[in-house]
């Protein structure tokens, strides 16, 4: 315990000064400035560095002095309690095997992940992708829902007759959108059921249907006005197609390396799977 209590005092000395380095315009603090040392183990700037930055966000946010002693506290034991292992286990070494490979992996990824995209590629993926898309017609339309086809029939004569169809469907209209005139809005297609899409899409901008049938009821469609979908904007892609970009470039990279590398495979029926389960292979 005092050797620890000692340690930590150093380095509380050290964050003075290397405080005062910096503001000295002094640059001759690294990743391997020693920190601190546990019976001649040194842990090193580099270390609290990266341990710092894997911190959940809550940690990340406590003052620097706090984090600091309190990572140098957190090695400072985990060096102790290393040099009390005796034997170390053929699990420690295997399981430092696949870590160091997926670190390794890991900074391959991140330098095409976080690479920057060409905006000449981002517009060749934009237009690809909508290279064969024809813009939808959507459709703005209004309806009277009733029970029965009579009403239907009777309804039609009135509107045919000069009726106001929205004064209409409110009085007559048994659907929720009645006290709104029968307005529908926009739709596209696959919105609405079959028969009733097919009636509106038949209809010129001011027309109305004859009595059409659903498993809703009877209904009289107006169709007020037609426009073409729009496509998305590339800005509004710009993240979705960076990262298909990166990915692809991902599988590419991966389908190179496989092509040019000597990989040997387990053969069918080699192992049993179910043998992953089995700890006792990491065992001495």
């Amino acid at each position: 315990m005092l050797i620890r209590t000692k340690l930590l005092a150093s380095a509380a000395i050290f964050v003075f000064t290397a405080n005062f380095a910096v503001a000295d315009g002094h640059a001759d603090i690294t990743a391997e400035t020693v920190v601190a040392s546990v019976d001649g183990t040194d842990i090193t700037l580099g270390q609290l560095v990266m341990l710092r930055s894997q911190l959940p966000e809550q940690y990340q946010q406590l003052p620097d002095d706090v984090v600091f002693n309190g990572l140098v506290e957190q090695l400072v034991n985990q060096q102790l309690l290393a040099n009390s292992l005796e034997v170390e286990p053929k699990r420690v070494g295997i399981a430092l095997e696949n870590e160091l490979r997926s670190l390794r992996a890991g900074e391959v990824v991140n330098s095409i992940t976080g690479s920057t995209v060409s905006e000449e590629d981002l517009q060749a993926a934009y237009e690809a992708r909508f290279a064969e898309v024809t813009p939808v017609t959507e459709l703005n339309a209004s309806h009277i829902l009733v029970e029965t086809e009579e009403e239907a029939i009777a309804i039609k004569e009135l509107i045919d007759g000069g009726a106001d169809f929205a004064e209409t469907a409110i009085e007559k209209s048994t659907g929720p959108s009645g006290p709104s005139g029968g307005e529908l809005g926009w739709f596209g297609p696959g919105m609405m059921v079959a028969s009733f899409e097919e009636a509106a899409m038949s209809l010129s901008d001011g027309e109305v249907s004859e009595p059409v049938q659903t498993q809703f009821g009877w209904h009289i469609v107006k169709l007020n006005e037609t426009r073409t979908g729009e496509l998305p904007t590339l800005e509004s892609l710009r993240s979705e197609l960076t990262t298909e970009i990166q990915q692809a470039e991902l599988t590419a990279r991966i389908t190179d390396l496989t092509e040019a590398a000597e990989i040997t495979l387990p053969e069918e029926g080699a192992f049993d799977f179910a043998i992953i389960q089995n700890l006792e292979l990491l065992e001495d």
